[in-house]
């Protein structure tokens, strides 16, 4: 990392979005200091990041005090994005009070670094905080139907704990805030084993297996490529509209999961076996944003049609799987720890 000049924090920066959103900044001149436990993020992640001077990798959890190679660039940090927590069922259900104790006491010590280095923060939210919607499309004024004692509320509800200490720091004057929910992302860096339906499918897939089906197929989500998420986080960051309250990124356009599958076999140019399982327990049967204060307000939209985005994210898997690197569904522990869910 090159000396002196402003610092971007980037917490969870070795994961699916947040190694996504390094690059991206890196690309744009900035100096990044990544933290991240390894926990559920994939260190291969971090090769290409290795190579830029300006980056720094630093192995933290957020969950405990932050170590003094953090504290020490207080000075320099003016941005903090806090993309730390494992983002999908299978995962941050293996280990929940991890789970919200990243949400919630990681989000604490992070604001704190942020009201004493005058840095801006921006908290990576998700469309979990709406639950099993009454309210279809999701608006940020819809205040949600969630289950506070399920098997999901330890990500659910963390996550609504952490924005509720966000915007408590942006009334007190204390931190300059930004609050993004993010709703199904896709694309490279994936996990194989995470459970979320795109890389399940893919995987299943590529190996000659039945496409796991959750439910009948019918339940709904909008899916967004991996670099309109990361365009959206950095306008609503360098957004200084400091008065926007969260701010929905995500696709609107939604489709069934048996939608998904028939544009997956039109991509891939094969007819794909399934295989249905009763659906999880809490699992939301619609999900959909309403955009309108991200593309009214910061002039987003997502961009990449989703046969791109598979294609492209096909081919991804298809070179991790010859190389061999990445661990297949049934040798993670984390999978194994709570059985097979799928993170729709």
């Amino acid at each position: 990392m090159t000396k002196g000049g402003e610092l971007t924090l980037v917490a969870g920066g070795a994961g699916f979005i947040g190694s996504h959103l390094c690059r991206a900044l890196l690309k744009k001149g900035r100096n990044v200091l990544c933290l991240d436990n390894l926990q559920t993020a994939r260190r291969e992640n971090l090769l290409e990041l290795e190579a830029y001077e300006r980056f720094r990798f630093i192995e933290s959890d957020i969950t405990r005090p932050l170590p003094r190679q953090v504290l020490e660039q207080t000075g320099r940090i003016t941005r903090i994005y806090n993309l730390a927590c494992a983002a999908s069922p299978d995962l941050y259900q293996a280990d929940p009070e991890h789970t919200i104790l990243t949400c919630v006491m990681g989000t604490n010590r992070l604001l704190h670094l942020a009201e004493d280095s005058g840095a801006r923060f921006l908290l990576t939210s998700t469309s979990e905080v709406y639950g099993d919607p009454h309210v279809h499309p999701q608006p940020e004024s819809y205040r949600g139907n969630v289950s506070c004692t399920g098997p999901r509320a330890c990500y659910d509800e963390g996550k609504r704990a952490a924005e509720t200490m966000a915007f408590d720091f942006a009334r007190g004057g204390r931190a300059d805030v930004r609050v993004a929910r993010i709703f199904n992302t896709y694309g490279p860096n994936m996990r194989m084993d995470d459970g979320r339906v795109i890389s399940n499918f893919i995987c299943q897939a590529l190996a000659g297996k039945p496409l796991t089906i959750y439910g009948n197929g019918e339940q709904t989500r909008s899916f967004c490529y991996v670099s309109d998420t990361v365009d959206g986080l950095l306008r609503l960051m360098e957004s200084e509209d400091g008065d926007l309250g969260p701010v929905n990124i995500g696709n609107p356009s939604e489709l069934t999961i048996a939608e998904l599958i028939e544009t997956l076999e039109t991509v891939m140019g094969m007819r794909l076996a399934k295989v249905s399982r009763p659906l999880p327990i809490d699992d939301p049967k619609k999900r959909r944003p309403d955009i309108e204060r991200a593309t009214a307000r910061l002039g987003w939209c997502p961009r990449t049609p989703l046969a791109s985005g598979l294609a492209a994210t096909v081919a991804w898997f298809e070179r991790e799987l010859r190389s061999n690197r990445t661990p297949t569904p049934e040798r993670s522990p984390a999978v194994a720890a709570v059985g097979r869910q799928q993170a729709l």
